[in-house]
């Protein structure tokens, strides 16, 4: 695996580890609506909270495999697809809620590695 894909997959797997675990009661700019906690925001967006443990264990699974991909690369696609249908169902629930972009910008750029990720494997 070569540099910029060892820097990507632990800049993304940190990004999600810290979202869903050190950051997840916590109020960001980010954030959904005028949302103060992952659950007020999945609230937001209307979604179940059951969703919202799904949709965080996902992440933080994907987080584990983008690290463990570094030395068993056939991990990496497979992360990379999954993180990226997440990614853009983030987007989704910005738009929908009529958020400012600013609130899109982590899962836009988290999205563009991923992409940029994607391209250099195939």
């Amino acid at each position: 695996m070569i540099t910029l894909a060892i820097i990507l997959n632990l800049v993304i797997a940190m990004t999600l580890l810290n979202v869903w675990l050190i950051r997840f009661n916590k109020q960001t700019i980010y954030r959904g609506g005028n949302s103060n906690s992952m659950a007020e925001e999945f609230f937001t967006y209307g979604l179940p909270k059951w969703f919202m443990y799904v949709i965080g264990s996902m992440k933080v699974i994907i987080a584990i495999l983008l690290i463990l991909g570094i030395w068993i690369d056939s991990l990496n696609l497979y992360s990379y697809i999954t993180l990226c249908v997440l990614m853009l169902g983030a987007i989704i629930m910005h738009v929908k809620v009529k958020d400012k972009i600013i609130k899109s910008v982590p899962a836009i750029s988290i999205l563009t590695l991923l992409l940029v990720l994607l391209v250099e494997n195939l």
